[in-house]
């Protein structure tokens, strides 16, 4: 296995482990790398410093690499809000009732999103009625904000 640094056109910086360079070399060939941050497909080799492992520096870029990873799922989970909120019908509540409605073809087939408890998502998995969750992002500070007023 070999790691890269990677960086994206926007400068998000990321790493990459690839089987060998040869691994890494085809999939940017084929444009499947992508920047977990914004996910532009415009991604390259950033230089690499050699790394010396020490204690301190191993707790501290651990920390970094956390953060980094925890900034990505976020921002990934904030556009899968986002698009689903203006793609998809709202139907709050209504979900399990909607999803069944759609699943046994009693409803127009359509993106919906809602609300469901956790028995109300088990009893429509088991039903066959295909749903899934919605991540949901750490709240930005305006957003914070927003709830506060």
């Amino acid at each position: 296995m070999i790691k890269y640094a990677l960086k994206c056109d926007d400068a998000h910086r990321f790493e990459g482990w690839f089987s060998n360079s040869a691994d890494y070399d085809a999939q940017a060939q084929k444009g499947l790398l992508a920047c977990p941050v914004c996910g532009s497909s415009e991604v390259g080799k950033a230089l690499m410093a050699p790394y010396v492992a020490t204690s301190r520096r191993s707790e501290a870029a651990a920390e970094e690499r956390l953060s980094v990873v925890r900034q990505a799922i976020n921002e990934s989970a904030r556009k899968a809000r986002d698009y689903v909120h203006k793609n998809f019908e709202g139907v709050g509540k209504r979900f399990p009732e909607e999803a069944r409605k759609i699943h046994y073809g009693e409803a127009k087939d359509r993106p919906i999103y809602g609300e469901a408890t956790p028995d109300e998502a088990k009893a429509l998995v088991e039903e066959g009625v295909t749903i899934a969750p919605l991540p949901q992002p750490e709240p930005t500070p305006d957003e914070v904000k927003k709830k506060l007023n």
